[in-house]
C-alpha cells in the first residue's frame, strides 16, 4: 500500500526545486513525474529519472570591463572651446561604452558628437565586439546611407526639379497608386526571416519604398570636378522597416542582457552571434541592407528616366551598420567603412557629404588600423540643434540660409527653413577634410560641387498636427 507521502502528486514547485525551469517542456516533465508516481516510485527516484532533462547551469554573469581596459583610438582634434567640450563628452560616453563585456576596441572619427545619454555610442563612434551584435550601436536608422549616380551632361536645375517631383520626404510611406514596386524575391526574404515576417513590417517594406524620411536626410545635385558631369546624391536609411527591426532586435538583446550581463547598460545590450537569434538577426540586417539599396535605386532610376539621361557610374555606402571581419562585429554609428571589400557590392569608393554648401567627397579608404578601418560619415556637430538656434539670436533661419548658401538652389521639403540643418550648425567642412587627411583615414579622389539640394528638415508630424 502507498503511504500518503508516496501518494502525493509531484508539483511544479517540486520540479523547480529540483532545478527545472518553467517553459514549453514543463508540462511533459510534470506528466512523466506523476506517471512514475502512480506506479509507486518515490520522490528521490523520480528526481533521478528527470536529471537528464535538467537545463544546463546558467552562466556566470559577465562583469563589466574596467575603465581603460579596452583600447580607444581617437582621430579627432579640437579647433576651439566648443569642439573641445564636444570631444570631452564623446570620450566620456565612449569610456562607458567600452566597459561592455563583449567589446574589444573602439574608435572615434573626426565628425564625432554625442547621440544620447552617457554610455551611448556617439555619432562618429566605432565599436568592435566579439561574437556579439549590439542593435543599439547601429541605432534605429539602420543602414543610413548615401548613393551617387552620374547623370551625365544634364541641366542641374532640371535634375533638381525632376527629383523634387519624384522623391518623398516626411513621416509614413507613399499612398496607394504612387508606390514603387518591391521585388517579389525581396518580399519573400522578409517573409522567411522571423525578425521581418510580421504584417506591419511587410506593409512598411512596400509603402516606404522610394521614401527618404525627415531630419538631415537629403537629395543633392552637384557636378563632379573630375568629369564635369552632373551627379545626384541621396541620403537616407531603411525607414519604417529598419525602425521595426531595431525595436525587435533591442527586445531580444534585452532578454540576453538580463541573463548574461545585468550590469551592462540597456542601450548596449547584445545578441550573441552564435545563437539562433543572432544568426537570424544578422540575416535580417542583410535583408534590410538590400531593401535600403533598392530604396535608393528606385529614386535614382526614376530621376534618370524622367530626365532621359544616360547615367554612368552608380555606387553607395552605408554608415549606420554592422560589418563582420572574422569573429569581430564592427559597429559603425555615423562611420563609413574604409576598406575595399567591406561588402560584396563595395566599389572601393565611398561618399562623405559635409553640408549643403560644400562638396560631397568621393574617397578611397585606407583601412587604417588605428581607426578600426573606418572614416567619418560627414561633418558632425559641435553642439545641439537647440543650442545652434539659441546662438542665432535675432537672425531668422531664412536670412541665415541666404547668407550661408548664396548662389545655391536650396529647398526644404517642409517649406520652412530648418536652421538646425544649415551649414553653421555643423563642424567646419575644411577642418573635417583636413583631419581625414592628417589621420590617414581616406584619400579624396573627387569633389561633387553643389548646385542645390532638397532637405527634409524638421517635418511636421501628422499625429501632432491634425490640421494637416
Amino acid at each position: 500500500m502507498m503511504t500518503d507521502e508516496a501518494a502525493s502528486p509531484v508539483t511544479g514547485a517540486d520540479l523547480i526545486g529540483w532545478g527545472h525551469r518553467p517553459g514549453p517542456a514543463f508540462p511533459a516533465l510534470l506528466a512523466r513525474a506523476n506517471a512514475a508516481r502512480a506506479e509507486g516510485y518515490g520522490l528521490v527516484r523520480i528526481r533521478q529519472m528527470l536529471d537528464a532533462d535538467l537545463p544546463p547551469p546558467a552562466p556566470e554573469p559577465l562583469a563589466l570591463r574596467k575603465a581603460g581596459a579596452v583600447p580607444l583610438h581617437v582621430s579627432i582634434r579640437a579647433e576651439n572651446a566648443d569642439e573641445q567640450d564636444n570631444i570631452d563628452k564623446v570620450l566620456a560616453t565612449m569610456a562607458e561604452v567600452l566597459k561592455t563585456p563583449t567589446v574589444t576596441a573602439g574608435a572615434v572619427m573626426p565628425d564625432a558628437c554625442p547621440a544620447g545619454p552617457l554610455g551611448t555610442i556617439p555619432v562618429g563612434g566605432v565599436v568592435a565586439a566579439r561574437n556579439a551584435i549590439h542593435p543599439g550601436m547601429h541605432s534605429a536608422d539602420i543602414c543610413c546611407s548615401v548613393m551617387i549616380t552620374d547623370l551625365g551632361q544634364v541641366d542641374p536645375k532640371a535634375a533638381l526639379d525632376a527629383a523634387q517631383a519624384i522623391t518623398h520626404f516626411g513621416a509614413g510611406g507613399r499612398d496607394q497608386g504612387s508606390r514603387f514596386t518591391v521585388s517579389l524575391d525581396l518580399m519573400d526574404q522578409f517573409r522567411a526571416n522571423p525578425f521581418l515576417n510580421g504584417n506591419k513590417m511587410l506593409h512598411a517594406a512596400q509603402a516606404h519604398m522610394g521614401t527618404q524620411g525627415d531630419g538631415n536626410h537629403f537629395l543633392f545635385i552637384g557636378r563632379s570636378r573630375a568629369t564635369g558631369r552632373v551627379a545626384m546624391v541621396t541620403h537616407h536609411g531603411s525607414r519604417g522597416p529598419g525602425g521595426l527591426l531595431y525595436k525587435h532586435g533591442m527586445e531580444v538583446a534585452e532578454r540576453f542582457r538580463r541573463a548574461l550581463s545585468p550590469e551592462t547598460l540597456k542601450q548596449n545590450a547584445w545578441i550573441p552571434a552564435d545563437t539562433d537569434e543572432g544568426r537570424d538577426y544578422w540575416d535580417a540586417l542583410q535583408i534590410i541592407r538590400r531593401w535600403t539599396k533598392a530604396n535608393h535605386n528606385a529614386l535614382h532610376q526614376a530621376v534618370a528616366e524622367a530626365l532621359r539621361a544616360s547615367p554612368g557610374e552608380r555606387f553607395w555606402n552605408e554608415h549606420n551598420f554592422v560589418f563582420r571581419r572574422g569573429d569581430l562585429f564592427l559597429h559603425g554609428k555615423g562611420a563609413t567603412p574604409a576598406w575595399g571589400d567591406y561588402a560584396e557590392d563595395a566599389s572601393g569608393l565611398t561618399l562623405i557629404p559635409l553640408n549643403m554648401a560644400e562638396p560631397v567627397l568621393v574617397v578611397k579608404g585606407r583601412d587604417a588600423a588605428h581607426a578600426l578601418g573606418f572614416a567619418p560619415h560627414g561633418a558632425g556637430r559641435n553642439f545641439s540643434r537647440t543650442e545652434h538656434r539659441r546662438r542665432m539670436g535675432a537672425v531668422t533661419p531664412a536670412q541665415m540660409l541666404a547668407a550661408e548658401t548664396a548662389g545655391l538652389d536650396i529647398r526644404f521639403h517642409a517649406g520652412a527653413v530648418d536652421a538646425s540643418e544649415l551649414p553653421s550648425s555643423y563642424k567646419r567642412a575644411a577642418a573635417v577634410t583636413g583631419q581625414i587627411r592628417d589621420y590617414g583615414l581616406a584619400d579624396v579622389v573627387d569633389y561633387i560641387d553643389p548646385f542645390g539640394c532638397i532637405m527634409a528638415g524638421d517635418m511636421p508630424q501628422p499625429w501632432r498636427d491634425r490640421r494637416r
